[in-house]
């Protein structure tokens, strides 16, 4: 149970600005310069499309978001953590009208940043190796290997088509994972078959995946039969599994046979599981490769898939940076387009789409596009009714932490030395179970919608009770908390507000400052400042504002 001392401490808790929402506290930094200036037309345009949809609807767009409120929002969503107290009081002590574009910059090139995406995209890509022992291997070394992608700001369709056209060869020493890779053409260290380890090497999960994936189709509600709601057939869904036929999968019927099997006659046809009927490679929009012995079945796939005239793969790749963002794709689900989920904003996805492509499908120009727009910096709390519907996108959507994000923010809050042991694991969506990483990842990890999570009540008492939070904001234990609380020559209203600043990423609203310094100069519950000071720390990293990215 939470102590008594700390109890009430906790009703403080109320002050700090409501939930998350809370009246901005200095102006928006006005933005006058952009890295790149396809970047800047780019948001300029989607400030343009989102503007005209709130005219249109009668909705007034909430207030800017504050320069503490877009710090703490750009770090969780570019390198997956909360700013330490130093960047924050550098960044918002900068007088600079472009210090958010070059903020971006800053973060953009930072190796969190590629190590955070890596890990975000090995997630929505091979989210079977979060928990399955026998696929870490495979995970780890796919997220190296998106990492270096990222770091050297690989465009979008190389990344995909390389993965697509991953020379194998079937695994003679081990029968029990399919393939290695056979691929000279990537650099040694780059571990690509973990993609198709993943999904059995199986025609029919590479297809459902990869159209899923990389066009933002959900081909699978056609695999057995033809949908009543879906727009595509059950024919359809075969002839595109029949692209990776020439992976010769262990056949349903054969599921405890070992060993190679032996070669297909034909690489690019499939016969459909129950029936007699051949099916040969075919894209979903109804067109035919033009066959050639000089590429395979995934090769002509991948130029077909990756091309910027397939409006496909721009805009769902497109959509999937935006839902990373605003917590809500403009297709959402990302994955399932048709009549019964149309696009939010159709222009905007079109837009995003063309734009996306036409700048050689570089994740940071449409980064840096999203990250300048209106909607991006606007703040989370709501104030018009009109706001209150998340795919308007005319306030910031509240997003849960991510089980890395949240204990990433904590060690960045606390100081916590985390061993490097445990520091490589976070490649690993698997960690064992009693380190503080391990507890944190296992017991946050859900698979709810970033802007619906709720926290659970073991959630929470890991939170209040356990003993990392415990041993972090003791004041024997703790050097940052002791730092804060020995500092000599601070007032209490100033160790109050670095308290904040290390805590929130934020400076408190004066009634904060007044409520928590009149607590502290009063002793707490027991007489001790210090021992106050530790509890308000305690309150910080226990409020509802922490928890989420705003």
């Amino acid at each position: 149970m939470v102590t008594g001392l700390r109890g009430a401490v906790a009703a403080l808790v109320g002050v700090i600005g409501g939930m998350v929402g809370r009246a901005s506290l200095e102006a928006a930094a006005p933005q006058t310069a952009s890295p790149n200036d396809a970047a800047q037309r780019l948001a300029a345009r989607i400030d343009h499309i989102l503007a005209k949809d709130w005219a249109a609807r009668g909705i007034l767009p909430t207030e800017p978001a504050d320069d503490a409120e877009f710090h703490r929002r750009v770090y969780l969503d570019l390198i997956g953590r909360a700013p330490k107290a130093s960047e924050t009081r550098a960044f918002l002590s900068d007088p600079s009208p472009t210090k958010r574009t070059q903020l971006v910059e800053r973060l953009l090139q930072m190796p969190g940043h590629a190590a955070y995406w890596a890990e975000v995209t090995r997630l929505q890509w091979l989210p079977q190796t979060a928990n399955n022992f026998q696929l870490l291997g495979f995970g780890m070394q796919f997220e190296r290997w998106l990492e270096a992608q990222y770091r050297a700001n690989t465009p979008a369709d190389e990344v995909v088509r390389r993965i697509l056209t991953l020379k194998l060869a079937v695994n003679n020493q081990n029968p029990m994972f399919r393939f290695v890779q056979a691929d000279p053409s990537e650099p040694e260290g780059a571990n690509l078959v973990g993609f198709y380890q993943a999904h059995e090497g199986r025609p029919e999960n590479l297809g459902a995946a990869v159209s899923r994936l990389f066009l933002g189709v959900k081909l699978e509600c056609a695999q057995c039969h033809d949908h009543p709601f879906a727009p595509y057939t059950r024919e359809q869904f075969w002839q595109f599994a029949a692209f990776f036929a020439d992976l010769n999968p262990l056949p349903a019927v054969r599921p405890n046979f070992v060993g190679p099997m032996p070669p297909q006659a034909e690489r690019n046809s499939l016969i459909i599981p129950n029936t007699e009927h051949k099916v040969i490679a075919t894209f979903f929009d109804g067109s035919k490769p033009k066959w050639s012995p000089e590429r395979t079945p995934r090769e002509e796939l991948a130029a077909w898939l990756v091309s910027p005239k397939n409006p496909y793969f721009a805009q769902n790749m497109a959509n999937r940076l935006w839902a990373h963002f605003f917590g809500i794709g403009i297709l959402d689900p990302v994955d399932e387009p048709g009549e019964n989920n149309p696009p939010s904003h159709p222009e905007l996805l079109d837009e995003l789409g063309r734009a996306f492509a036409a700048n050689g499908f570089d994740n940071r120009f449409l980064i840096r596009a999203l990250t300048q727009t209106r909607a991006y910096q606007l703040s989370s709390q709501m104030t018009h009714p009109g706001q209150a519907d998340p795919r308007r996108f005319a306030k910031m959507n509240l997003k849960a932490l991510t089980p890395t994000q949240l204990f990433d923010s904590l060690v960045a809050a606390t100081g916590f030395r985390e061993p490097a042991y445990l520091r490589n694991q976070r490649y690993f969506g698997f960690v064992q179970p009693n380190n503080p990483r391990g507890q944190f990842l296992a017991r946050f990890a859900n698979t709810e919608r970033a802007t619906e999570t709720n926290t659970t009540i073991l959630q929470a008492l890991l939170m209040m009770n356990g003993q990392f939070i415990g041993d972090q904001t003791d004041l024997s234990k703790s050097e940052i908390l002791a730092a804060i609380v020995d500092m000599p020559g601070w007032t209490t209203p100033q160790r109050v507000t670095n308290l904040f600043l290390t805590a929130l990423a934020r400076r408190p609203t004066p009634e904060e400052l007044e409520k928590f310094s009149s607590y502290v100069e009063r002793g707490g519950a027991k007489g001790d400042r210090k021992q106050a000071l530790a509890d308000v720390f305690w309150v910080l990293l226990n409020s509802p504002e922490f928890l989420f990215n705003h």
